[in-house]
């Protein structure tokens, strides 16, 4: 890091013109989409969460334009304890005078499964109707692209000036693609923050071009297992029905989302706090009382939440509920806290030069702004490091299809955000 968190930005007059910028990104743009197909063909559905693979042929690919990655990979005992099977983060240093910041570019390359039914190939990288389809096109191998080739602009344009110029590159660019998002960022961004390997000045994390995110929710996952006694349905009495014990429980916490509506977020973008049960698994056979039945539901804090009196409450919900069902009994497993993020008053250099930037590239106002999502970013600012979410794609996560069939980067969105990028990246190395 720098010795001062001070890091002014130029004044459009004493930076050089941002157009040579642009105009290399659009001399440089087929190349971009075919690195953004390269990686979408490469799977990384997590789970099972074979990601080691990916970030190998990653390497490669920025090895063929000098970007050297290190790779660090994650202890085989800490990824499968987490569920996942390979796990390597690369880490691309660019250093340049002393005196600047160093600012952390992050992209996540592990994504769910692409589910049923695509009109394109999910891993196919097809490019239709100024769209680019595949798993992770939108959400985040797009960034990956995003990030790499808007510090290859602001470097070639460095390269390009007299050697007498009076503003070399300050400081340094760190691209951190990482692969634990779907199951929390611990081993992701955590691991290398934990490890330190990594200790930026700023960070701008993976996002959406048409607003500047500076807060999130937070997420609470949890396993309950509620308990029974198995039987043969032709006496039933002779059972406990784990089921009917989950179905009370399942009755308390959809209940729970109505009190939830009455509890408003200040901070916009963000509503309200609310509980959806996404994986139900039980039972042996049609004809067999269930003796288990587990249940894993995911509850979205709002950031003026209390992340533990969240839980607290949910596990007195959940109990109360099986209560009611005699000879049921529960466990309750956390599988994930993901706190809710909360801007830093050091992020103002980014959040500026972002919306600015985005306003001229894309011809209207770039708000400041909350999300429902939760995302790796909050591990950067819980330690200290002032951070922001920002990149390539549409106004909402629905319009992209992330996380659905069809998942797609409209290709101006990609060239207009790696044109916002390089121009902020500029004005805060100089």
């Amino acid at each position: 890091m720098s010795d001062s968190p001070d890091h002014a930005v130029p004044t459009a007059s004493a930076t050089p013109s941002y157009a040579a910028l642009d105009r290399w990104i659009d001399e440089h743009f087929d190349e971009q989409v075919r690195f953004l197909q390269e990686l979408v063909r490469v799977p990384t559905d997590t789970p099972p969460g074979n990601n080691a693979p990916h970030a190998e042929r990653t390497a490669e690919l920025l090895a063929a334009m000098g970007l050297v990655a290190e790779k660090h990979a994650v202890p085989a005992e800490a990824v499968r304890a987490a569920g996942l099977e390979s796990i390597t983060n690369l880490i691309v240093r660019r250093r340049y005078a002393e005196g600047g910041p160093v600012i952390a570019l992050n992209a996540h390359g592990d994504v769910v499964p692409p589910g049923e039914g695509w009109t394109h190939g999910p891993y196919s990288g097809d490019v239709a109707d100024g769209k680019l389809y595949g798993r992770a096109a939108a959400v985040s191998k797009c960034d990956f692209s995003t990030f790499t080739y808007a510090v290859r602009a602001v470097e070639a344009l460095a390269q390009s000036m007299s050697p007498s110029s009076q503003n070399p590159l300050k400081g340094g660019v760190e691209l951190h693609f990482t692969y634990d998002e779907e199951f929390g960022g611990e081993l992701g961004p955590g691991w290398l923050l934990d490890h330190g390997l990594t200790k930026p000045d700023f960070e701008i994390a993976a996002g959406f071009s048409y607003q500047v995110v500076t807060a999130h929710n937070g997420c609470l996952q949890m396993e309950v297992t509620v308990h029974g006694v198995m039987a043969h349905a032709a006496i039933p009495d002779s059972g406990v029905d784990a089921l009917q014990g989950a179905t009370a429980v399942l009755n308390a916490l959809y209940a729970q989302n109505v009190l939830y509506k009455q509890v408003r977020s200040s901070v916009k973008g963000i509503t309200h706090p609310y509980l959806n049960v996404g994986l139900i698994q039980g039972g042996t056979n049609t004809n067999v009382i269930p003796g288990k039945v587990v249940i894993k539901l995911d509850r979205r804090m709002i950031p003026e939440e209390n992340p533990h009196e969240v839980e607290a409450t949910l596990h007195a919900v959940i109990r109360a509920a099986a209560a009611t069902v005699p000879g049921v009994t529960v466990d309750i497993k956390r599988m994930l806290m993901a706190h809710a993020l909360k801007p830093l008053a050091g992020n103002r250099p980014l959040v500026e030069a972002l919306q600015r930037h985005g306003e001229e590239v894309f011809g209207e106002p770039i708000p400041e702004s909350g999300t429902p999502l939760y995302t790796d970013v909050r591990l950067y600012c819980e330690r200290g490091i002032p951070a922001v979410i920002y990149g390539a794609g549409p106004r909402t996560v629905r319009e992209s299809n992330a996380k659905r069939a069809d998942e797609h980067i409209v290709l101006d969105d990609l060239r207009r955000a790696t044109k916002v990028v390089a121009r902020t990246l500029l004005d805060l190395l100089r």
